[in-house]
């Protein structure tokens, strides 16, 4: 810029040099007038130009320059810069003087705005710095000598600004700046001063849950060019694309065009560029949305400070570091940075010739050089499903699943009730007038619900739900009541709420439905004060209560179709479904103890809760379940051998396998569960399968054989206990269709491939928690012994080991083949060598030697002791048609039929009854009279199975009248005469009890008499003043309806027709039952004596006598 040298033209005007020194010394004043007008009027024009014709412009920045500027330097710690009054030049006849005056007047202007706009881009707050204000008091002449005095005042502004970055210490600034406490900005009314402005926004964990994910940041830090945007940009379309998650990636290049644009390199630049994403990521991390940074970050402070900040607000934030070392990255050189490094065109390069402070403790040490892209995605992704952001609600440390609708406890906490809790809702449920009957399949279903197998059930299902496992294999549900909706599943269906909808889809596709009799129903809509319906199984055991009771029809041929997809009548769990009640009953339920079967196997039957335990206990990082329903052999143990193997490659440290026999009902061919569990904990203890990796725990549902329908099923429960992979083969939960069919008699009901295709496509697996690991068949190797995938070079060393080859071997009981292994195994009789272990081979042939032996136990079946009298004997398993039980009188061994007195000692017309069935027990127990001491036994179907009552839950005791026969020479039944004993409270079974006759009814059964005496025990508060029925509906009203439609209708639920009772209906009186007591009690004298008449069967046992 060319300077005015005011001291030479002073001393060539012979002015005095002494008044001129430096650049801001004054000028000498013109002396012709006529040439300082001229000049005067080219200043003006020149002064206008300059300021871009706004005069007014000028002032008003230069007015208030002098405040900026003092702030300015005030910022900077110097003291405020105060502009001096410079006298204006003489007046001289140099008239080149005013043209280099000019010249430097807009040039200091111009350097003047340049420096403000550099200053106000580093420093925006201190704002733009205007120009000095021209004084307004002017002396004569004033415009000429104001151009001077301008230039001094522009050049004593530039002599205060900072000449350049060195003398303005930015980094510094921003540490003074973040150093102080800031302003506390209170966002709403619900922070209140000092408190957290979480209050004043949506919950952080109702966001989460909402949006189906939680936040977090991965920090990915290391050299240019170690992969951190590859990899961040493979794993955010993975999570994107695939799992349909929040992503958010902050990189170098995506922040340096917009937030962090005014930013350089310098150290200072570089950690206010942490600083800045890491608040950014911040905001994104507690939105809920998976954050990537990808910056360098060379300094270890400034990542471990962004680090603190996460924490300071609960967020998660973990630092991934990019293992690659300088020599990798140079030669990758994806932008060409490391060859300019090299060639001298840049210079302070992180890494090279500027520091890189790499992680000590990284939470991810990634050396992607070692790896694929996938392979570092499927790294991060496992390490996302650990943390658990990939879904809303809570998740475990383990990184394992946690059941469908987890809120805040297993469901087995909720729902089996311990201890005092326990007892008093037991002894409640006993007093409950209504009670549900359950089926052993009803059960299964109900330890499936109880231990939250079939989580989110609470019970078994209402209408509503049923509907939508039906037709969408799937229900809705909204656990952290997102909509409002978080007891829909478990109210009354409401068919005129078309509004109320759940968030959430959850797989669940088979129908858990209690099937219910009109017997059950309107004892239910009977109880009008009470909600709740005690749940009794067939031995009279009150295992639970069933809360808010919802009645609807059982629509069995809608549920049939449905859930099968076919029709077949002789299907077996068909079969089940249509010989079930015409009702279903729905509503939540409660246990009163853990649902145990004493068959030996309970030991091996986990909840969900304590698979968990067991999964972590091993140190499991992920769980995959096979399922089996035969016995394990070598070819099974390759399945899971090679599916943990499959999972190691993904990634996975500790997979651990779950061994899940099948647990519940199954069809009568079907290996029995005893045999399967004892068959596997062989393969365990000899090591086919490492039980250091190994987990072996029974699931209790039947088995319904719905095949791609059921497979769902099967898959989610296994997730309901923490495993994430699900071992799927060919025909999973497939069934060959009766020779009753009408389309594919004696096929298979479904394609062998469906079931692991409709599971792949189906609800079970949207959420990401849950995957599959599918195989096709395998063959057993002839030249190494082992199971495995058949290799096409060799087929002849492949041979193929059916099912039933495998049993016929077993039935012949095969030994280990020698080499060399022969085509036909059969004919030779070998098994061979390593297909199965030795003591698990023996298991197996033992059960296919002894296949008709009742001691197998087929299926989860409790095994139970009957309340029978002190003074019996019993003989074999009760629930068989073994179990005889056998009375004694004085200690000796007597016929309840023969050696017990009709009457009773205690007189006053009582009589003695011999309980045969207990009240709420369903086994038709009766005493024989065929057998040895007309022992007491189960009555068995026409199949040979024992005999049970399906039409509900007997409120009464029965049993007979000893010393009494119904002739059929007169019509009767050939049995003793049958008394209902309507007392309260279950009688023991062989107990002999005095009672007062109230009255008979007349049912017609087939055509036979079968008179029923109805009594009520001599010991009952009541006795004394109930003489007959028409007294006890005093006491109980409704009770002899009750008696009448039980008679009539108790073979119905079985398929047969009802049952007749004459007199319209309507029992005898006292007198007239014990006018039929006396002459069935002639007619047995007469048995006894021989001259019984024709009626009389050859094979009673009548006593020793």
């Amino acid at each position: 810029m060319p300077t005015v040298n005011y001291s030479k033209v002073a001393t060539e005007e012979g002015g005095g040099g002494g008044e001129s020194n430096g650049p801001f010394a004054t000028p000498p004043m013109m002396k012709r007038p006529i040439v300082w007008v001229g000049m005067l009027i080219l200043a003006i024009g020149a002064g206008v130009a300059l300021t871009s014709g706004s005069h007014k412009a000028v002032l008003a920045e230069e007015e208030a320059g002098a405040a900026a500027v003092t702030a300015t330097q005030q910022l900077r710690g110097s003291p405020p810069i105060v502009a001096t009054a410079v006298p204006p030049p003489a007046r001289s006849e140099n008239t080149g003087l005013l043209e280099s005056a000019l010249a430097e007047n807009s040039e200091l202007r111009e350097e003047l705005r340049a420096l403000e706009l550099q200053m106000a881009e580093k420093n925006p707050a201190a704002g733009a710095v205007p120009v000095v204000a021209q004084p307004s008091n002017v002396v004569p002449d004033a415009a000429f000598n104001a151009l001077f005095e301008e230039n001094a005042k522009l050049r004593a502004q530039l002599a205060a600004k900072p000449s350049g970055e060195e003398d303005f210490d930015i980094g510094a600034y921003r540490a003074k700046a973040l150093a102080a406490t800031p302003p506390n900005i209170i966002e709403c009314a619900e922070a209140g001063e000092g408190g957290s402005q979480e209050a004043c926004h949506l919950p952080r964990n109702r966001r989460y849950e909402a949006v189906g994910q939680k936040g977090i940041t991965l920090w990915m830090t290391g050299l240019s060019g170690s992969g951190k945007s590859t990899i961040a940009r493979a794993l955010e379309e993975e999570l994107v694309l695939k799992h349909g998650k929040h992503v958010q990636q902050l990189d170098g290049d995506n922040v340096r065009t917009g937030l962090n644009r005014d930013l350089g390199f310098s150290p200072e630049d570089r950690a206010e560029s942490v600083r800045r994403v890491g608040e950014m990521a911040c905001l994104f991390n507690a939105g809920g949305v998976v954050t990537l940074v990808t910056l360098v970050s060379p300094y270890r402070a400034d990542r471990e400070a962004v680090r603190k900040r996460h924490e300071d607000q609960g967020l998660k934030f973990l630092e991934v570091f990019m293992n690659v070392p300088l020599e990798t990255v140079q030669d990758r050189d994806p932008k060409g940075l490391y060859a300019k490094v090299a060639a001298g065109e840049i210079t302070g390069f992180t890494g090279v010739d500027a520091p890189y402070e790499a992680p000590i403790q990284p939470d991810i040490d990634l050396p992607n050089q070692e790896l694929s892209i996938e392979e570092c995605v499927a790294q991060l992704l496992e390490r996302l499903r650990v943390e658990g952001v990939l879904v809303g609600g809570p998740t475990n440390p383990s990184g394992l699943p946690l059941p469908p609708g987890y809120v805040d406890s297993w469901l087995e906490d909720q729902l089996v009730l311990k201890g005092a809790a326990a007892s008093a809702a037991r002894a409640a449920a006993e007093l409950l007038p209504a009670k549900a009957r359950l089926t052993d399949i009803d059960v299964n279903w109900l330890q499936v619900l109880a231990e939250g197998w079939a989580a989110p059930l609470r019970g078994f299902m209402r209408e509503g739900p049923l509907l939508q496992a039906l037709h969408f294999n799937s229900i809705l549900i909204d656990p952290f009541d997102d909509s409002g909706a978080r007891d829909l599943v478990y109210e009354t269906t409401d068919w005129n709420d078309y509004t109320t909808r759940g968030r959430q889809r959850t797989s669940l596709s088979v129908p858990i439905v209690l099937p219910v009799t009109k017997y059950t129903k309107d004892a239910i809509e009977a109880d009008e004060d009470n909600d709740a319906v005690a749940l009794v199984d067939k031995d009279g055991r009150t295992l639970g209560v069933l809360r808010s009771p919802e009645i609807y029809a059982n629509r069995k041929e809608e549920i049939a179709t449905r859930c099968f997809g076919a029709i077949d009548p002789e299907h077996p769990y068909m079969r089940h479904i249509y010989a079930g009640g015409d009702y279903l009953l729905g509503g939540e339920i409660e246990v009163f103890e853990r649902i145990t079967y004493g068959d030996g196997l309970d030991k091996w039957r986990l909840t969900p809760k304590e698979l968990y335990a067991e999964f972590k206990a091993k140190g499991a990082d992920v769980v995959f379940a096979f399922q089996t329903r035969n016995p394990t052999h070598a070819g099974h143990a390759y399945l899971m051998k090679t599916g943990r193997e499959r999972l190691v490659n993904r990634g996975f440290k500790n997979p651990v396998l779950w061994l899940s026999p099948l647990g519940g009902w199954t069809k009568s061919d079907d290996v029995p569960l005893d045999v399967r569990v004892k068959q596997h904990q062989a393969v365990l203890d000899e090591r086919m399968l490492d039980p250091d990796w190994t987990v072996m725990g029974i699931w209790p549902a039947p088995m319904i054989y719905a095949g791609p329908t059921e497979v769902q099923f099967h898959a989610l429960s296994r997730k309901a206990a923490g495993a994430s992979f699900f071992v799927v083969g060919r025909d999973a939960a497939g069934i060959k269709s009766s020779d009753a069919a009408p389309w594919n008699p004696d096929d298979d009901m479904y394609d062998a491939n469906h079931a692991r295709y409709v599971l792949q496509m189906s609800p079970v697996l949207e959420d990401g928690q849950m995957s599959l690991l599918s195989f096709d068949k395998f063959y057993y190797d002839k030249s190494d012994h082992a199971m495995k995938a058949m290799d096409p070079s060799r087929p002849d060393d492949f041979i193929s080991i059916s099912g039933s080859k495998m049993r016929a071997l077993a039935r012949q009981g095969a030994v280990p083949c020698t080499d060399p292994i022969p085509s036909d195994l059969l004919a030779a009789n070998c098994v061979p060598q390593g297909f199965m272990v030795p003591s698990g081979w023996a298991i197996v042939c033992d059960y296919y030697q002894n296949i008709d032996s009742p001691k197998w136990v087929p299926w989860s079946k409790a095994v139970v002791e009957p309340s029978a009298s002190r003074t019996t004997i019993a003989h074999g398993t009760y629930g068989t048609s073994d179990y005889a039980l056998f009375l004694t009188l004085a200690g000796k061994q007597v016929s309840p039929w023969h050696d017990i007195p009709l009457t009773s000692y205690g007189g006053g017309g009582q009589y003695n009854m011999v309980t045969e069935i207990p009240m709420y027990t369903t086994a038709k127990m009766e005493v024989t009279k065929d057998k040895w001491f007309n022992p007491i036994m189960q009555d068995t179907n026409k199949d040979g199975s024992p005999r049970y009552y399906t039409y509900g839950t007997p409120f009464f005791n029965y049993g007979l009248l000893p010393q009494t026969w119904e002739d059929p020479a007169t019509g009767g039944d050939d049995d003793p005469l049958d008394v209902i004993e309507v007392g309260d409270g279950p009688l023991d079974m062989g107990s002999v009890t005095p009672v007062v006759v109230l009255g008979s009814l007349h049912l017609i059964d087939e055509g036979e008499d079968d008179h029923k005496i109805i009594a009520l025990r001599a010991s009952d508060p009541r006795a004394a003043t109930v003489k007959t029925l028409a007294d006890l509906e005093t006491s109980t009203p409704g009770i002899t309806a009750k008696l009448v439609d039980w008679l009539k209708m108790y073979k119905t639920s079985d398929g047969k027709p009802e049952n007749t009772l004459a007199n319209n209906d309507e029992p005898v009186l006292p007198a007239d039952a014990v006018a039929i007591i006396s002459e069935c009690h002639d007619r047995w004298t007469a048995l006894l004596a021989g001259t019984g008449g024709p009626g009389a069967s050859p094979d009673f046992w009548l006593g020793s006598a």
